[in-house]
């Protein structure tokens, strides 16, 4: 309970207001990405047309139009004609390969050629960025006047999966922020319960553990909450001596934090705020730790 009022106060503002940053960043990928594919894909659509606008004007066609491209999944289009047409296979292959090196993600395609009225492929024909993996056959045969749909496969490394990385390695790396600092705001370590009162007495000396206040010959004196910690284990075993290595871990270690002179400099804190009681105050004990000697 005590870790969730504090969400919203201190380090938990930093934690709500990171998680908040998170969210609105993936949201803001999300449709960039989104954008982004969008344009990429209609400037690809509009690389196609300019390869049927080419084949057409190759077969001395000037006039009829390149129909409407189809796309027919994430990766394969389909180019057509409002006209027959004929085509050299070499002039196919030049064209296609120097209109899409205008697309930064069309580097692997294969191209095949189908006629309108016939099953089976006319001319198809393999593109690699690695030359050894190309399959380009049967060039410099002229093809006759037919109907040709011609269809274009993107290896399925494009624009989607490059887009998908740079989204994920932006959630990857906010999530590690994250992480890191939600690891970093751990709820403050509880008081030690007081089985009886709120309230120890020892010596002059009234010592409120919920309010982190001294109350000597009528002064209030306020403590800071390590030095609450630290004053409710003497209080509770007073005139005995508590080791060195016990208060460090139980003030400190446990909370992922090793200490050296801190632990020196809390205990000559609480010292000056008990001078006010002379039958109380804490000595060393050289060798073992320390204790709160408390007269009668």
């Amino acid at each position: 309970m005590t870790f969730s009022r504090n969400l919203l106060s201190g380090s938990g503002k930093y934690l709500f207001g990171l998680v908040l940053l998170l969210f609105v960043a993936t949201i803001c990928l999300a449709f960039s990405t989104e954008e982004s594919d969008d344009f990429d894909n209609s400037r690809r659509e509009i690389l196609l047309r300019r390869i049927g606008h080419e084949l057409l004007l190759q077969s001395g066609d000037s006039t009829s139009r390149v129909l409407p491209i189809k796309k027919i999944s994430d990766n394969e289009y389909q180019i057509s004609f409002e006209k027959e047409l004929t085509f050299q296979t070499d002039s196919l292959v030049k064209t296609t390969q120097r209109l899409l090196a205008n697309d930064a993600f069309a580097q692997d395609y294969v191209v095949t050629v189908l006629n309108c009225g016939k099953s089976g492929v006319t001319y198809g024909y393999a593109i690699s960025k690695n030359r050894k993996n190309e399959i380009v056959a049967c060039q410099g045969r002229k093809q006759p006047t037919a109907c040709y749909i011609i269809t274009i496969k993107f290896k399925p490394n494009g624009i989607t999966t490059a887009n998908t990385n740079y989204f994920l390695g932006g959630v990857s790396f906010l999530a590690v922020v994250g992480f890191v600092v939600l690891k970093s705001v751990k709820p403050r370590k509880a008081l030690p319960k007081v089985e009886n009162s709120k309230i120890i007495a020892f010596g002059s000396v009234l010592f409120d553990s919920q309010k982190r206040q001294l109350t000597i010959n009528d002064t209030t004196i306020e403590l800071t909450g390590t030095e609450t910690r630290l004053l409710l284990i003497f209080a509770q075993s007073p005139n005995e001596i508590i080791e060195r290595s016990r208060l460090q871990k139980e003030i400190w270690e446990d909370d992922g934090v090793i200490v050296g002179r801190s632990l020196d400099m809390f205990i000559s804190k609480l010292r000056k705020k008990l001078e006010l009681d002379p039958n109380s105050t804490i000595v060393v004990v050289r060798g073992k730790g320390y204790k709160l000697e408390v007269g009668s």
